[in-house]
């Protein structure tokens, strides 16, 4: 009678045990789209042409988020306008004097750099192509 007991404690313990492995690796597992198969659309796409060119230039390689050491941190959205932004101000001789860089203000909202000075609203940047370009931009992106 003694060893039954004692053998039904040790298949419970190890049952016990085995419940908690398995909820533990499903408490673990990340699920962004509500079907462990799938991707959401944002991690299936591949970035646009102007970022993968950049990285090309800097020798990386595609990851979900790039930072360059210098930079405003920024979404990784954020950081593929930026791309696109730049790649249409260097084919612009009239707009290669301008530097610019996009981040993201501690309240979420974006923060466009132009020559090392902050603007919130697009409509502040100081020059009509500037303003066209970053929204063409972001017309782009979107696309």
């Amino acid at each position: 009678m003694n060893t039954l007991a004692i053998g039904l404690v040790g298949i419970a313990l190890i049952a016990i045990v085995l419940v908690f492995v398995f909820l533990f690796r499903k408490a673990n597992t990340v699920n962004l789209t509500g079907n462990s198969e799938d991707k959401p659309a944002w991690m299936r796409e591949t970035p646009p042409a102007e970022t993968l060119g950049a990285l090309r230039r800097e020798g990386k390689k595609v990851t979900v988020y790039d930072h360059d050491e210098g930079e405003k941190l920024a979404a990784p959205f954020t950081e593929q306008i930026e791309d696109i932004f730049r790649a249409k101000i260097e084919a612009d001789p009239d707009l290669k004097h301008f530097q610019v860089d996009l981040g993201s203000a501690p309240d979420g909202t974006l923060e466009i750099w132009v020559n090392d000075r902050k603007y919130t609203n697009v409509n502040d940047l100081p020059d009509n192509r500037l303003k066209r370009a970053f929204r063409e931009s972001v017309t782009q992106w979107n696309r």
